[in-house]
């Protein structure tokens, strides 16, 4: 069952690429035929060996690897979207772990098999400009939901827990000013259809290319709690990427975040990131990562607690379309917040080690 707002998306989208091509019996109504669409797919399956063996079966702070000791799926999902000629659309749909976290804030479960789901306006004399108007994914982090485009199978601790992962409302891509590409979005919030609230969240994006280098910054701010006024939420997230060749590739990523909705409550969060990747051969690359993320408040985590993170991805790609990641990971923090064993919240730091298998197709592969 489709959430009616995400059902109105999608039949607002089939409507606006359906071109008149085909007359009916009558001969005064014109008929309809699908134009052309793009499919892809992905699925992906892992094991975590979590080595404190938490009695809750879980790796705390993970995003979405989550599942300790056990094989899990995190995501398979499908997509359809219609490129804009002037109108498009984009749909994915999907379920597994994954897609649970996306959307444990909804009040309901019909939206936790929606990741996105948008209509797009692009006009031929736009110069690049864009409209897209529905539920999609921030354009804040240096990673992004799906695995495969990522450089390690596990999410950093800022995606995991300094950023939102999607919005609800009208993104606007502005024709470039020489090296510099701006956006701006109007959405009901962080991670929410259904505002709680009668205010708007504004984001403002841009990306600044510099030959081998993208900087990208997205500052979001509005009111998030469930009443109108009752201080705001601003987030200011920028990362440096650089592609050095087509080998080596490297990105830093900063966060700072700040929520003032609760009485008497100031909550700051602020976070920064760093990793590369090499290509040692056709087919065979390694990811470090290292990061650091202070959560002064316990807005984010529920622990006031500065937390650490290493890891290193081997990635090898079996074919085109399948690829399997080994990685270790190690989490600390300054406080007792890990589980091990029984006893929760008995231990500083974390270790797993993961193999995970990503099988994926289409356009983007």
């Amino acid at each position: 069952m489709i959430h009616p707002t995400c059902g109105a998306v999608i039949v607002l989208a089939l409507s606006a690429v359906l071109p008149a091509q085909v007359q009916s019996e009558t001969g005064d109504r014109p008929g309809w035929t699908l134009g052309p669409l793009k499919f892809a797919a992905t699925m992906d399956v892992y094991y975590s060996l979590n080595f404190n063996h938490p009695g809750s079966g879980l790796n705390q702070l993970r995003n979405f690897d989550t599942e300790a000791n056990q094989f899990s799926l995190n995501m398979a999902k499908f997509t359809v979207e219609h490129d804009p000629a002037p109108l498009g659309f984009r749909v994915d749909a999907g379920f597994g772990r994954a897609f649970e976290m996306i959307n444990g804030s909804e009040n309901t479960s019909a939206l936790e098999n929606i990741e996105q789901a948008f209509v797009t306006y692009k006009p031929e004399t736009g110069k690049g400009f864009q409209v897209d108007l529905g539920k999609f994914v921030t354009s804040a982090g240096a990673e992004v939901i799906e695995t495969y485009p990522n450089w390690n199978y596990s999410r950093s601790l800022l995606f995991a827990w300094a950023i939102p992962y999607y919005h609800f409302g009208l993104r606007a891509t502005l024709p470039a000013v020489g090296p510099v590409t701006p956006g701006v979005q109007l959405v009901n919030g962080w991670n929410n259809v259904d505002d709680n609230n009668s205010a708007k969240t504004i984001g403002l994006t841009a990306a600044i290319a510099a030959g081998k280098v993208t900087w990208y910054h997205n500052f979001y701010t509005g009111v998030e709690s469930p009443e109108h006024g009752a201080g705001r939420r601003n987030l200011y997230d920028t990362t440096v990427l650089a592609a050095f060749n087509s080998r080596t590739s490297a990105y830093l990523n900063f966060d700072y975040g700040a929520d003032n909705g609760l009485p008497g409550r100031h909550a700051r969060w602020t976070g920064i990131a760093g990793a590369a990747r090499f290509e040692l051969s056709r087919g065979l690359a390694i990811a470090p990562r290292a990061e650091w993320f202070n959560d002064s408040d316990g807005f984010s985590t529920g622990v006031a607690q500065k937390l650490k993170e290493v890891t290193l991805t081997a990635e090898y790609r079996l074919r085109q379309g399948l690829l399997g990641r080994l990685e270790y990971r190690r989490d600390w923090s300054n406080q007792p917040f890990f589980d091990r064993g029984s006893a929760p919240a008995a231990f500083r730091t974390q270790n797993t080690l993961l193999a995970g298998f990503v099988a994926y197709f289409g356009p983007e592969q």
